[in-house]
């Protein structure tokens, strides 16, 4: 094994000595950037570690997925994209670093793109002796492949013009809205603390109530794209360990399809209406504040035990829905040989089916949606399920929880100022393809879960 680097003692020059490099790598693994993100921190302090060996040649694509991911040492890097597709979410992480807890850092990481090896720089004096915005600014440092002093690279003068322009506008907007703020402060009072929204009140100061974080998890588009082309569905257990990119090897499909898969992998795909189904939620002021908002792919296990959750789409798309599958009466299956979702009724009561299947031709009918709330695993938190058999059908069960029309009705339909945990089920209506209304035609309760 190779010595651990010291910096050069070159005159004039002040370059970070390995100590100092490493207590960096510490600090930004240990922030909350990197908090809840294994596999981001492990990529970290693998490529930094190696940076830090004297004479340490550019860290390969290949190295980190076998080191890093547990991928076998020969994988083929065209079907397996997780190193790049980890690269980009750890880039955007230091960054984010660097413009937040660590604003006051002297010394900069970035990892260039089309390579992994960390590179350090200093700030610019001016930033040290507190003169300057705490904007990144880099100063000139010996090049660490070549020992000679280097300029700021054109991307680093653009990230400093951005960083100013930004903040200017940030000050001119808050100038132009501190007048309406003071002219506005009733109606902003009247819209987080729910006055006039008993219902909406109700459910959700009783869902945040837990001292936890609360997560609301989009749906990975990708994934059930990925199943509709292979027609293999895909378990929790192969999305969580990413075992389902190193099975597209063994499919029967052709080559050109392969590669298809390849490249929506690398693509964070998100559907309109289940966006819009988190924007709704996001709108409810206190909970929107204090939502942590991630793709279904970047969220981690260890979170499900100790967060407040709120999933929205079914297994299909977000497999950490089947957590709860077992708990749920009503469960969003598919028709994989019509391309259909629809809501399995597990303990029908009377009047009601046993499956609600949407029509392939609907007339002003949109589709089925549910809406499960209940405990997390650890039973020291709350789940939100929202799911539909399209998009548009996810959208109208998330304008359910923020109605207080339709919240108001339920509560008075269970008879309870409190809501226990429950699920409802909801048929919805819609004319040229937007969703106008929800009937609900059954629900459960789990009173004594709380």
């Amino acid at each position: 094994m190779g010595s651990i680097a010291t910096a050069p003692a070159e005159e004039g020059l002040d370059l970070p000595s390995a100590d100092e490099k490493r207590a960096l790598i510490d600090r930004i693994v240990a922030s909350s950037q990197f908090k809840r993100s294994a596999r981001l921190r492990d990529f970290l302090l693998y490529v930094g570690a190696q940076s830090l060996i004297d004479g340490c040649p550019d860290i390969h694509e290949q190295e980190i997925g076998a080191k890093v991911f547990g991928r076998p040492s020969a994988y083929d890097r065209g079907q397996d994209n997780i190193v790049r597709v980890s690269a980009t979410e750890l880039r955007k992480r230091i960054e984010l670093y660097f413009a937040s807890e660590g604003a006051h850092e002297t010394l900069i990481l970035e990892i260039p793109r089309g390579g992994y090896k960390p590179i350090f720089r200093r700030r610019s004096a001016e930033f040290k002796s507190g003169m300057a915005a705490p904007a990144v600014i880099f100063q000139p440092v010996a090049s660490e492949h070549q020992g000679i002093a280097v300029e700021p690279s054109i991307r680093e003068r653009r990230v400093y013009l951005l960083h100013v322009i930004w903040a200017a506008g940030c000050i001119a907007l808050l100038l132009g809205y501190l007048p309406l703020l003071q002219k506005n402060r009733a109606m902003q009072t009247l819209l987080y603390t729910w006055e006039g929204k008993p219902a909406v009140a109700a459910l959700w100061k009783d869902f945040v109530k837990s001292p936890q974080q609360t997560d609301i998890v989009l749906p990975d588009a990708s994934l059930s794209i990925r199943e509709e082309l292979t027609g293999h569905p895909i378990s929790l257990s192969n999305y969580i360990n990413s075992e389902y990119m190193n099975e597209t090897n063994s499919l029967s499909v052709s080559k050109d399809r392969r590669e298809d898969l390849s490249n929506i992998y690398g693509h964070n795909l998100v559907a309109f209406g289940d966006y819009r189904a988190a924007q709704q939620i996001l709108a409810l002021g206190q909970v929107g504040s204090s939502l942590h908002l991630t793709l279904s792919r970047f969220f981690q296990a260890e979170s499900v035990k100790h967060d407040n959750l709120i999933l929205i789409g079914g297994k299909k798309a977000n497999p950490w829905v089947s957590l709860f599958d077992d708990q749920m009466t009503f469960s969003l299956d598919y028709d994989d040989a019509r391309g259909l979702g629809f809501i399995t009724n597990r303990h029908p009561q009377s009047g009601e089916l046993n499956s609600y299947t949407p029509s392939l031709y609907p007339s002003g009918f949109g589709g089925y949606s549910v809406v499960a709330y209940l405990p997390n695993p650890s039973r020291n938190g709350n789940v939100i399920i929202i799911t539909g058999t399209d998009s548009d059908a996810t959208s109208a069960a998330a304008e359910f929880l923020t109605s207080e029309e339709q919240l108001g009705k339920f509560r008075k339909a269970i008879g309870a100022d409190r809501f226990p945990y429950f699920e409802v089920l909801l048929k919805t209506s819609r004319l040229s393809g937007t969703s106008l209304s929800s009937e609900m035609l059954a629900y459960r309760t789990h009173p004594g879960a709380k």
